[in-house]
């Protein structure tokens, strides 16, 4: 663990999630039982990160991956324990007892309990769960009526009486419904995700979002209140980091079911279409899949987010996931749109093995290749160029182009927002990309990579602005630059541009366009594809920095790995042009050889040194003077090289 932890370190990662399961598994124990292994382990992770000033986030709780146990009596009727957490009393008195479980008692390797530890930078109330979710059909029998109960007690208490509610309601029914028994029916999650007409049903409606929105928030605040009154945590809390039924009509009120806690989330990969018997988590000879590069899909980068206004924003989970390609933009345009629309960390899933992970089997005895891995030569080796952009605040904050406020009464009715995200794609539970045309918002969707788009709830829309964005978008040249004119994305093309003082680069298909000329930077590349950074060492102007770190990614795939162009429809009649898997492979990875030259108008540029693929110098490199700066050809095997203005 100490070892993995300063190699973290080095390729510059400062915050991990612990992202596992508290309650126990073992047979017999009752559902307030704990997994003491697995706190063992999480005490673990947490004094080794401390060492190398690495902070952990924790995330103890996974509905859908959580079993149930015949002995806890829940769920009573429904097959899962998804959505119980939010109302079910049980449930939460048990995970009451799991937090105090896991952060009271003393980590014996730090000698203090984590909810006094520093390094632990937020707690994750639970992962992926939400009452505006299609899992909510999954709720039946005595679950159902327990939600059904407090639904009751709600309307009662805003309504007054069965004959109000009715009125209120146009008349409006269910098959569930029977008043006379205090007992109204949830619509089904669809008919939240769609324009209603009648007032009255659009009432039952409005409140139904009301109710399961304001369940999910009460339970926030009293937990936040658990965690801060009763354990006295000092932690940041996140309360989720879901997604909806509907990300136009919804997410708003998903997003402000957080606001009890400090931090808001968000898990969202970026991926194509994968098509297979294990496509959930193995990669099999004979899946089929596409490969796009998101260079050509602007609206799905994962960072295009509407972050709340006050509150901090974190990915949680993301990648740019096998069997995709493209993945060495990955790191560069995070790091970009993180700088520029100050989105706050960003967590790739899922480094679960001691420093590089190579080509295996997806579990240790299927024949496959594993689907959720990020330390890779495309992903984690390109971390530091990205790292240092990022975290030494290279780029520009871009001012807010967007800043829109709601009433929540225009959360409840569902109405549209100036801007929402797409729909995210989760490449582990989708079987295709949902369609992103929905219905058409007032602000174009890829404001988002012009400068930050925030949101404040309860607001007054008559403070909405709005940023003329026809200077930095063009649909007809189909590029984007960000408000501070740091960053161009030619989507018509796959280029991406980075040209700021202290950090210049590029990524895409670099071999289509000849020599890409920058600010005292040309890149001439014979990769069909590549991403370059070109990144100042110790936070000086390129033109004046000691030490600068060039730094190319190409292509990896395992040795043998092979696919053949395919074209098949899925089961929901939906066509896809593609690959077909031939050949998983083996181990190492083979990466595509570096065909990258730089003339570099840097005066004093006087040494190169190749790097391997731990940050040692390996040889010098030779340099060719072109004017007041240099000329570098990159070796085939060169992945990082420094730059130095001196000798040493």
């Amino acid at each position: 663990m100490a070892e993995q932890t300063r190699f973290l370190a080095k390729r510059g990662v400062n915050l991990v999630r612990w992202h596992g399961q508290i309650p126990s598994q073992a047979a017999q124990t009752p559902l307030r039982a704990i997994d003491k292994t697995a706190r063992d382990q999480l005490w673990h992770v947490v004094a080794a990160m401390k060492q190398e000033v690495i902070y952990t986030s924790i995330s103890p709780y996974f509905a859908a991956f959580l079993p149930p146990q015949p002995q806890w009596g829940v769920p009573r009727d429904s097959d899962t324990m998804m959505g119980l957490l939010f109302f079910d009393p049980v449930v939460q008195e048990a995970y009451r007892a799991w937090w105090r479980a896991l952060l009271e008692p003393v980590n014996p390797y730090t000698g203090i309990p984590l909810k006094d530890d520093p390094a632990v930078a937020f707690l994750h109330l639970q992962n992926e769960d939400s009452l505006l979710f299609w899992t909510l059909q999954g709720l039946q029998g005595k679950d159902l009526d327990l939600l059904l109960a407090q639904y009751r007690d709600w309307l009662l208490e805003k309504y007054g009486s069965v004959e109000t509610i009715r009125q209120a309601w146009g008349g409006t029914t269910l098959e569930a419904d029977d008043p006379t028994q205090g007992r109204w029916g949830l619509l089904p999650i669809w008919d939240m995700t769609q324009p209603v007409t009648d007032p009255g049903r659009g009432q039952r409606l409005a409140d139904q979002t009301e109710f399961l929105t304001t369940t999910m928030v009460n339970f926030n605040r009293r937990m936040v209140e658990f965690l801060r009154q009763d354990l006295g945590v000092k932690a940041l809390i996140n309360a989720n980091n879901w997604k909806t039924a509907d990300p136009v009509r919804l997410n708003d009120a998903e997003r402000y079911s957080y606001t009890p806690a400090e931090v808001m989330a968000v898990n969202r990969y970026y991926g194509g279409v994968h098509s297979g018997e294990h496509s959930g988590w193995a990669i099999v000879a004979g899946d089929r899949f596409t490969d796009p590069s998101v260079l050509r899909h602007p609206d799905q980068l994962p960072t295009n987010l509407k972050q709340v206004s006050g509150y901090p924003m974190v990915i949680t989970e993301s990648s740019w996931v096998p069997p995709l390609g493209y993945q060495s933009e990955g790191p560069f345009l995070v790091s970009l749109f993180q700088s520029l629309t100050g989105i706050d960390g960003f967590a790739w899933f899922i480094a679960n093995s001691p420093q590089w992970q190579q080509p295996d089997s997806a579990n240790g005895y299927l024949p496959s290749l594993g689907k959720w891995i990020v330390d890779t030569p495309e992903l984690l080796g390109n971390f530091p160029a990205a790292a240092l952009i990022y975290r030494q605040g290279y780029l520009q904050r871009g001012t807010p182009v967007v800043e829109e406020h709601r009433p929540l009464e225009h959360l409840w009715q569902r109405q549209l927002p100036l801007l929402a995200e797409t729909a995210s794609f989760d490449p582990n539970r989708d079987l295709r990309r949902t369609d992103n045309s929905g219905p058409e918002t007032q602000v174009h969707p890829l404001a988002f990579l012009v400068g930050p788009v925030k949101v404040t709830y309860a607001g007054d829309p008559a403070q909405d602005r709005v940023v003329d964005l026809r200077p930095y978008i063009d649909d007809r040249r189909k590029t984007v630059t960000a408000i501070t004119g740091e960053i161009t994305w030619d989507y018509g093309q796959g280029l991406c541009r980075l040209d700021s003082p202290k950090a210049q680069g590029v990524s895409g298909f670099l071999k289509d366009h000849g020599p890409i000329t920058l600010n005292r930077l040309t890149v001439t590349s014979g990769n069909p594809y590549a991403t370059v950074m070109v990144v100042s060492m110790d936070g000086q102007p390129l033109d004046q920095a000691q030490r600068i770190l060039v730094q190319v990614g190409t292509v990896a795939r395992s040795t043998g790995w092979q696919q053949m162009p395919t074209r098949w429809t899925d089961e929901n009649g939906t066509s896809h042009q593609g690959y077909e898997v031939l050949n998983y492979g083996t181990a190492p990875w083979r990466v595509a050889n570096t065909d990258v030259t730089l003339d570099l108008d840097y005066p004093g540029i006087r040494r190169a040194q190749r790097l391997d693929m731990n940050g040692m110098a390996q040889e010098d490199l030779p340099l060719e003077g072109r004017g007041q700066g240099v000329r570098l050809r990159l070796p085939a095997t060169a992945r990082y090289v420094v730059l130095s203005r001196g000798q040493g």
